[in-house]
């Protein structure tokens, strides 16, 4: 590579961005083919209602229990804890 840059006498020149003038570049660009890139509506699944997370820190014992016990009812983690929450709610009162 030479020790020249054929970009060094570019300037910016600021763009006109009033809505007309956009609007007015939108049509000429739909006219010659161009797809309008705007974003989308975000592809994949719809978010779940859980989104609250928790990172407690308990004893290995008792994370190992909790784990098992979700394994073997066939729950997730989240869900056990919300169940035990519900009876601790209940028990309370």
């Amino acid at each position: 590579m030479s020790g020249s840059n054929r970009l060094a006498g570019l300037k910016a020149k600021p763009k006109d961005t009033t809505a007309a003038e956009v609007r007015r570049v939108d049509e000429v660009g739909e006219a010659r083919g161009f797809l309008d890139r705007t974003p989308r509506k975000k592809p994949g699944r719809k978010p779940s209602p859980r989104t609250y997370q928790l990172h407690p820190k308990v004893f290995p014992e008792v994370g190992e229990a909790i784990a098992a016990e979700a394994e073997r009812v066939g729950i997730t983690q989240g869900q056990l804890i919300e169940m035990m929450w519900e009876a601790y709610q209940r028990q309370k009162l």
